[in-house]
């Protein structure tokens, strides 16, 4: 692996040519403290991120800072799946799956075809299973038919096809295959993009800085004081309206505006296992446990995903962690469709968990309706928590419809309607990930490095047509040009490139959001040091 001295002689990264080159921390400090926004959206998780995204388009000025680090909590815990929800349609609820899926066909297909990846989705029914091969095979019909067919019309298998496709999937009573297509993501890349497109539309944003304090005028919150954690630095944000957006956390930012006010959610665990793969996965599985849950085993990141759990969780949401009975659990579910050389706790390289935050009120959480809770406070702060990752364009168009909507308009009305904005505004490095493979491998300088053929599929699928300023940093310094860890398909270069273009101010924002190398098991000490030595380096 190249040297953290060698690494500590490149400079930092220059102006990029569509946005510039990001201010540095305390700039952006003390932009934040010295004006005054019409919209501060403290959380930033995909919905926080998502609702500065479009009123930044509408031409709001906005902020948004979180805590942690961008998608640093729930937002990259999840299954990264885009998808209909199939499961749903159990419930009756058609309109939900066909609104899902229109949101899925257009981040898939405009808005981001270059994160978003199609996935065959296999539904064994095994002999005694809670569903019938026929019930099976109407549901994936129904459940293409609500997606206009878009991905194939859903029908049945054979095992043995199957087994082809999986060769891990068990066989043993296996009756039939149901077959569908959903979508797959890197969670934390789509929030990344994201938060880049909500700055180039104008948004200002900082990660790392926790709200202390809510700022108020005449009774009305009217702000934040936050503190930098990096730094200890205090200041504070003046905002015509603040918008909770904090996730789990959300009733803990209520009770800073009233600390009488009510729970107004419950919060569901789901966990996850990564683990490397055994044999070649070409689709993925979906096996039904009972009547209303599924567990996944996904091929992801050039692993094996497995999971998720769903269980009522009432803890610090900062504790939340994959437990010895998750495991277990995951493993156990993942077994009735996956033979067990795939299941050894030794291929597990990582494991994570998030919290879903769903509407206050009885019930199992595994049937509970994930749908967005929007409440307002005697301040005026508004607070919104719930959804899904699959809709979140449309969970910020509906964030932002609210806040025009206000009594009094708080607003203003010099800004553009949400019904006025683009309905499928691409994100930044919208791209063929195809074609801008083909280009890296071709393209080459000489007599530059030769780019790797998993680097180079590598970066099309995680950056579009950003990887080739990446690909320019890698040429320009050639050390750059070396992986990481030699089992990952990443360099160096996006690195200094997640510092200098993507808020990376730790070790764990490099190595768990921007890369995948904490994923893969390969976020050794020596890896985190020299990782913390480029970022040292910032400018």
């Amino acid at each position: 692996m190249t040297s953290p001295t060698t690494l500590q002689s490149v400079p930092a990264l220059g102006t990029h040519p569509a946005s510039g080159s990001h201010p540095s921390r305390a700039e952006t400090r003390e932009q934040l403290a010295r004006a005054s926004y019409d919209l501060l959206v403290i959380g930033g998780g995909i919905l926080g991120i998502s609702t500065a995204w479009h009123a930044a388009q509408s031409g709001l000025r906005v902020a948004l800072v979180d805590a942690g680090d961008f998608a640093g909590a729930t937002s990259s815990a999840s299954s990264k799946l885009l998808h209909g929800g199939l499961r749903y349609l159990q419930t009756g609820a058609v309109r939900l799956v066909a609104e899902n899926h229109f949101e899925r066909r257009a981040v898939s297909r405009q808005v981001a075809p270059h994160l978003a990846n199609p996935l065959t989705f296999y539904l064994p029914v095994y002999k005694g299973g809670p569903h019938g091969a026929a019930k099976l095979g109407a549901g994936v019909f129904a459940y293409s038919a609500l997606s206009a067919f878009g991905d194939g019309v859903g029908h049945l298998l054979s095992p043995s096809k199957a087994a082809q496709d999986v060769p891990e999937l068990r066989t043993e009573n296996l009756k039939a295959v149901a077959v569908y297509g959903d979508d797959q993501m890197n969670d934390a890349r789509m929030a990344l993009m994201t938060v880049r497109a909500a700055v180039d539309a104008g948004a200002v944003v900082l990660n790392h800085a926790e709200v202390t304090g809510l700022r108020t005028t005449r009774g009305r919150v009217t702000g934040a004081e936050l503190k930098d954690r990096l730094t200890g630095e205090e200041f504070g944000v003046n905002a015509r309206l603040v918008l909770n957006a904090t996730g789990p956390w959300v009733d803990h930012l209520r009770r800073m505006e009233d600390p009488h006010a009510a729970p107004s959610i419950r919060l569901s665990k789901g966990a996850h296992l990564v683990l490397k793969r055994t044999a070649p996965w070409k689709a993925a599985l979906a096996t039904p446990i009972d009547k209303y849950r599924i567990t996944f085993a996904l091929p992801w990141e050039d692993m094996l995903l497995l999971g998720t759990t769903d269980e009522m969780y009432e803890g610090d949401p900062a504790d939340v962690s994959v437990t010895e009975s998750d495991i277990s659990q995951i493993l156990d579910e993942a077994a009735f469709s996956v033979r067990d050389q795939q299941l050894q706790r030794d291929l597990i390289t990582y494991s994570f968990a998030g919290l879903r935050v769903l509407p206050g009120g009885p019930g199992d959480t595994a049937k509970a309706k994930r749908e967005t809770v929007v409440t307002e406070g005697p301040g005026g702060m508004l607070s919104v928590a719930g959804g899904k990752w699959t809709t979140f364009r449309h969970i910020g168009r509906t964030v932002l419809k609210k806040l025009e909507e206000l009594p009094g308009r708080p607003l203003g009305d010099d800004f553009e309607p949400v019904s006025e904005l683009p309905k499928r505004l691409p994100l930044p490095g919208v791209a063929n990930p195809r074609a801008v493979e083909h280009r890296l491998l071709v393209d080459r300088p000489a007599p530059g490095p030769r780019m790797g053929a998993d680097t180079a599929r590598h970066l099309a699928t995680h950056y579009g047509s950003l990887a080739f300023d990446i690909a320019r940093l890698a040429n320009e310094h050639p050390k750059l040009a070396e992986r990481v860890h030699p089992d990952a398909p990443e360099i160096w270069a996006q690195v200094v490139w997640a510092r200098d273009q993507e808020w990376a101010e730790t070790a764990d924002d490099v190595l768990r959001r921007r890369t995948t190398l904490t994923i893969r098991g390969l976020a050794t000490d020596e890896v985190r040091a020299r990782v913390s030595e480029v970022l040292d380096k910032k400018q």
